[in-house]
């Protein structure tokens, strides 16, 4: 009798291992057949906050940027800003002039590159050692808060 139950007790961890790997199996093609969300709305918005002078983040944030503007389910329904205060002002500085081209393309691409007027006060720096092309909002914060409100992604790469 006890060898019969034991028999049978492995039968079933057999196949309740065999379901699992099924179920383990249709989950990963499942997985592997993902290509992403489906874009369903009109127009997406997403302000990228730059507060960061690590040329590593500042680098990271003009790529990211480049990325989703490339992405074909958002083409022609994105609308970007990138903000910078505090030590991402270091971006926008004439004297950092490796990042003046990308800035460039970045707004002919219809992104806003805005900088923060409370980080100019608080850090001494005149707008004329910043890049002509650059847009001022009075305070890197408040542009995140009101573009929260309206319903932007804030996107802190």
């Amino acid at each position: 009798m006890m060898k019969k139950q034991l028999t049978i007790a492995c039968i079933l961890l057999a196949m309740t291992t065999i379901q699992a790997k099924a179920q383990s199996n249709k989950l990963l093609l499942n997985n592997h057949q993902y290509t992403g969300a489906v874009a369903k709305k009109k127009m997406y918005k997403a302000i990228y906050q730059l507060d960061s002078n690590d040329p590593k983040t500042i680098e990271k944030a003009i790529r990211n940027i480049n990325n989703v503007l490339k992405d074909p389910r958002l083409k022609g329904h994105l609308q970007i800003e990138l903000v910078a205060f505090s030590g991402g002002t270091e971006a926008y500085l004439k004297k950092n002039s490796q990042y003046e081209k990308p800035l460039q393309d970045l707004i002919e691409k219809g992104v806003i590159v805005a900088q923060c007027l409370n980080t100019l006060e608080e850090k001494h720096i005149a707008k004329e050692e910043l890049f002509d092309f650059i847009g001022y909002v009075p305070s890197g914060n408040g542009e995140l808060i009101l573009r929260a409100n309206e319903g932007w992604v804030i996107v802190k790469p």
